[in-house]
């Protein structure tokens, strides 16, 4: 099989994301994922791509939206390769993917926030050109 990006459309693609979303969201249990998902995509249009070459090596959850300050934008709430996969290209090929699909469906910017502690993640994004805009701020209710 070749490498192949892919948006995760059917219960069972969504699902064979799981173990490598897990790795960036460890808090979301297994028999929970498949629920939260279908409620964001209700929501929020909320979707996975995913790269797969013979098993899920990279995931990706985005929706696209807009607001007054962005214009109409793609946010992307998770992206994440598997460990065993770093450095592989994988997370690098389905960024270069996301912004395409943000310039197809005609965004005016692409956006994500990133942990403070993900240095690797923070190498690919300034590499491929994102720049720091702001600062993050949350409180947890």
């Amino acid at each position: 099989m070749s490498v192949r990006i892919r948006l995760a459309k059917e219960d069972h693609e969504i699902e064979s994301c799981y173990p490598v979303m897990a790795e960036l969201r460890p808090h979301v249990a297994a028999d929970d994922f498949l629920p939260r998902v279908k409620r964001q995509t209700a929501i929020a249009g909320y979707q996975i791509a995913y790269v797969i070459d013979e098993e899920v090596k990279a995931v990706a959850g985005f929706r696209i939206s807009e607001c007054l300050a962005w214009g109409k934008f793609l946010y992307v709430d998770d992206l994440v390769s598997a460990e065993s996969e770093r450095s592989k290209g994988y997370g690098g090929r389905l960024f270069d993917w996301l912004v395409n699909h943000a310039q197809e469906k005609r965004c005016d910017q692409f956006h994500l926030d990133s942990a403070v502690q993900r240095f690797g993640a923070h190498r690919l994004y300034l590499m491929k050109r994102m720049i720091i805009e702001g600062h993050h701020f949350g409180l947890k209710l």
